[in-house]
């Protein structure tokens, strides 16, 4: 996969196509939005999907924790469905996310779909995450500056052929990289919503998410390879 390089607060971060924000210099792997065991939430209120989100979303993840053996990895908030999440997986899945907890220093971001920590998975629950000129937060803060986040799912439609095709995307700017939802059964907000609009107010980049690579062009603009 080709990663496409971004620059904030001085900083050289990568996005990578998965998903996922890496800053080499720091060792530091983020992913926000996991959503993990949505489906066994969607199947507590009788909708009945796959129950297989979490192992999907995990598999993704490990092949990211061996692609690049961060030394921290930052999970952006909303790692699980609900505050209950945790205490729903398989065991198997436990015993998964604590060995990626022993890989590095893996610091999960609280968020609003998960606002305490879990118990027995290992890591560190914080609000947010400082490290040298940049924060990771799971919601953006209007004004801030050196801000990494999630929250939104960002996404962008293209012209394809047949309709459009839509695709989740980073956004980005010189104050902050809005990073997109990584788990399985995540939705998207479209970039031209207000509610992202506004925090990129001087414009930006949308970095599209495609199988291989990813495709950049203005916030507002149209795309290109």
């Amino acid at each position: 996969m080709s990663a496409a390089p971004v620059h904030l607060a001085g900083e050289r971060l990568m996005l990578d196509p998965a998903g996922a924000l890496v800053w080499p210099a720091a060792g530091l792997l983020a992913v926000s939005d996991l959503h993990l065991e949505k489906g066994s939430a969607c199947a507590r209120r009788g909708m009945l999907v796959p129950p297989w989100d979490t192992k999907a979303t995990l598999d993704r993840l490990a092949l990211l924790l061996r692609r690049y053996r961060p030394r921290i990895v930052v999970a952006l908030g909303d790692s699980f469905q609900d505050d209950q999440g945790a205490a729903r997986l398989p065991p198997a899945e436990v015993a998964r996310i604590a060995g990626m907890t022993r890989s590095a220093r893996f610091v999960w971001v609280l968020g609003n779909h998960d606002p305490t920590p879990a118990e027995g998975l290992g890591g560190e629950w914080v609000e947010e995450f400082a490290a040298g000129p940049l924060v990771f937060r799971h919601q953006a803060r209007p004004g801030a500056s050196g801000e990494v986040c999630g929250h939104h799912h960002p996404k962008a439609a293209i012209a394809a052929r047949g309709g459009t095709v839509s695709r989740p995307c980073f956004v980005a700017d010189s104050r902050r990289v809005m990073l997109p939802a990584f788990g399985a059964y995540t939705g998207g907000l479209d970039v031209r919503h207000t509610e992202i609009a506004r925090l990129f107010q001087r414009g930006g980049r949308v970095f599209l998410l495609g199988q291989e690579r990813l495709f950049s062009f203005p916030l507002g603009g149209e795309p290109r390879a």
